[in-house]
């Protein structure tokens, strides 16, 4: 990737990169290619293409052509973000501005299968932009490209290819279920069956991740929203979401079976990501399945040479949670800093490993205020997610000022809120916050927890910030 980056001021023909919106509007193709979760009760989170939408529409002028390649059901592209375009630009669809779809078509750890040598599905809001938009795709993609008749036949093509996937693996995972139970071997009789020259080659297994696990979803929401209930794609959902429940429980009856007490037994885990040779932990079924194996109060070990996220690296030099939990807990700031929604889940999953208003949630926000504060800057998002996860945490909004306070220097910021009283507190009670500021913040007890050299030095600005704001008091007072 460094290889083709190129600064802004450059005419080499390359990646230019910029958070600065000035720089894009010269541009006459804009393809947004924002994640599209869904949220704890799988309805789609279209926040991110929102958001991105208004971005783009900032900076449209006429003859512009605005291609998305998120996945999204039937529909969303014209319904849901042009009106959006066409609010912020005050332009209007098809006159001024045009849009195009192209569904990303990518397979994760594939070295052999890259983009450019994935067939491309491509659409445009006419006719004659469908051309201009598959001329773009054609251009890079080597393997060739397929122009759909419309945008919303775009959309399903994608929706339908892992909606088809996840039936399909449903349907042998349930194989498996059947075969366990007739006590033959699930992998002998698929390859049996491979034989015969149509037979499908579908393995049993768990199914995670931000395309197959998801998609169907966008497809049944809108589905139902028709009126049609969709009962083979959400039975297919229903099968696979309760494997990791079904391989713990085979489990923890082999170990029975063979007079291994499954209390305090350790049990080795291969595999973190949602699939191999991939270091993508979203949506990963390994992490539900350590978690399930713990319940059972396993010991559980995890290896996954491939998973190798900065973030969650950083994370753990500062704070401390089990081997298995790494991967929940390094999503919630992962996933934050790629400005996408979704975090949310992980820091439910969060709170309730750790119970309301344990000490570990406070160890967790601190570690997340300098996570953010790392570049040496406190942007407006950072807060906003910060106060958000606070929120989800149980803290109160006064909790956040006065974590906030200790964290973020502000020329102007009010020795009040970093002591957490109010400006109108006697001084005894002003004595009394101080006190207990300092012995929550003192170095000493970092120290004594066994945190790591930055988190101790950022306990002693945090102890020099509230002893400063309370001589500031002081003398005003």
């Amino acid at each position: 990737l460094k290889s083709v980056l190129i600064d802004g001021d450059s005419d080499e023909v390359g990646l230019f990169c910029t958070n600065q919106l000035d720089k894009i509007k010269e541009c006459n193709y804009y393809i947004i290619t924002v994640p599209t979760p869904v949220d704890k009760n799988n309805r789609p989170i279209l926040t991110p293409l929102i958001k991105a939408s208004k971005t783009v529409g900032n900076v449209l002028k006429k003859g512009d052509i605005v291609i998305y390649e998120s996945t999204v059901y039937p529909g969303a592209t014209e319904e849901d973000c042009v009106p959006i375009l066409e609010k912020v630009s005050e332009l209007k669809f098809n006159i001024d501005f045009y849009a195009g779809y192209s569904p990303e078509r990518i397979n994760p750890g594939d070295k052999e299968h890259t983009v450019e040598k994935i067939l491309k599905v491509t659409s445009g809001s006419t006719p004659d932009i469908g051309e201009k938009v598959n001329d773009l795709y054609k251009s890079v993609i080597i393997a060739g490209t397929h122009l759909a008749p419309t945008i919303k036949v775009a959309e399903a093509s994608k929706v339908i290819e892992n909606s088809q996937r996840d039936i399909n693996i449903a349907f042998v995972n349930e194989l498996a279920k059947i075969f366990n139970l007739l006590k033959i071997d699930t992998h002998d009789v698929l390859q049996a069956a491979a034989t015969k020259w149509n037979f499908l080659d579908f393995k049993p297994g768990l199914v995670g991740g931000h395309c197959i696990g998801v998609d169907p979803y966008y497809l049944t929401h809108k589905s139902l929203e028709l009126g049609y209930n969709p009962e083979m794609i959400l039975a297919g959902r229903k099968i696979n979401e309760k494997m990791s429940e079904f391989i713990v429980n085979k489990t923890i009856n082999e170990m029975t079976k063979n007079n291994i007490q499954p209390q305090n037994s350790t049990v080795a885990v291969f595999g973190l990501s949602f699939k191999e040779n991939c270091p993508d932990l979203r949506n990963s079924k390994s992490v539900e399945l350590i978690n399930l194996l713990k319940d059972k109060n396993c010991n559980v070990l995890v290896s996954d040479p491939v998973v190798k996220k900065e973030e969650v690296k950083v994370f753990r030099r500062i704070f401390h949670i089990p081997e298995s939990e790494v991967a929940a807990a390094g999503k919630v700031f992962d996933l934050a800093r790629q400005d996408v929604a979704g975090y949310e889940v992980y820091a439910r999953r969060i709170r309730k490993m750790f119970g309301e208003r344990h000490q570990t949630l406070s160890d967790l926000m601190e570690s997340l205020f300098h996570i953010s504060l790392a570049d040496g800057e406190y942007h407006p998002k950072e807060n906003e997610f910060l106060r958000n996860v606070s929120e989800i945490f149980g803290f109160s909004h006064s909790d956040f000022s006065k974590l906030k306070a200790r964290f973020v220097e502000f020329e102007d910021l009010d020795p009040h809120e970093i002591l957490g009283v109010l400006p109108n507190s006697e001084m005894q009670e002003i004595k009394r916050a101080y006190k207990e500021k300092v012995r929550e913040c003192h170095p000493d007890r970092v120290i004594a927890r066994g945190m790591p050299e930055e988190a101790i030095k950022l306990a002693q600005t945090k102890l020099a910030q509230i002893n400063n704001a309370y001589e500031k008091i002081v003398e005003n007072m």
